[in-house]
């Protein structure tokens, strides 16, 4: 608990801009990504400063929704050719057996950073198999998700590639977020993906 509430005080975002001026030119950096919308303002401020491969893996995402995200993401990746993309495959019975006996917990608690975790651990294993030199995720651009869980989750897993902290909503993030969705016409969702989630129409 005191370890929590002392990442609850940490300035995530000055940390990732720290990390980011000290790591040298053009690292590589795989990007977890939720969503086309909240990947829209992590790729413009990581812009420049990384090589920028996005990867989308999120078998929490019921099927119909998963392949449109997973459009989108592309399509807009494809217009603006701010990253590279790594598809990985869709693994639903991963999301359903990490959430085992937490279905019914309240969204944004343990049901939530199980489902975190599994999708963290995924893209710290394939960054380092794939020599990245760090790995992060737009999670932390959304108001309704745990940023200082999220970076504790994965500073946790860390071991070649190293974890670039962040809290992408800081510095007006999930509000440019919102205007560049508007201004490429993006799709977005109005609850997390998971059949839990939806349950209570919880918006990201």
């Amino acid at each position: 608990m005191l370890l929590f509430i002392r990442m609850n005080a940490v300035n995530f975002d000055k940390l990732m801009l720290e990390q980011s001026e000290n790591c040298g030119e053009r690292n590589r950096l795989l990007l977890h990504c939720c969503c086309a919308p909240c990947s829209t303002a992590c790729f413009e401020k990581l812009a420049g400063k990384f090589e920028i491969t996005a990867f989308f893996y999120n078998p929490n995402i019921e099927p119909g929704e998963y392949e449109k995200r997973k459009a989108e993401l592309i399509r807009y990746i494809s217009d603006t050719g701010v990253a590279a993309i790594m598809d990985c495959d869709y693994e639903p019975e991963a999301f359903y057996s990490a959430v085992k006996g937490l279905e019914n917990l309240p969204e944004g608690g343990e049901r939530c950073f199980a489902c975190y975790k599994l999708r963290l651990e995924k893209t710290a294993r394939v960054a380092d198999e794939n020599n990245f030199d760090f790995f992060a995720t737009t999670l932390t651009l959304s108001p309704l998700k745990n940023a200082a869980k999220i970076n504790e989750i994965g500073k946790s897993l860390e071991k070649k590639a190293k974890w670039l902290y962040s809290d992408f909503k800081k510095r007006n993030g999930y509000l440019r977020s919102l205007e560049l969705s508007q201004q490429f016409g993006l799709y977005r969702q109005n609850y997390c993906g998971c059949v839990f989630s939806k349950r209570g129409d919880i918006k990201t």
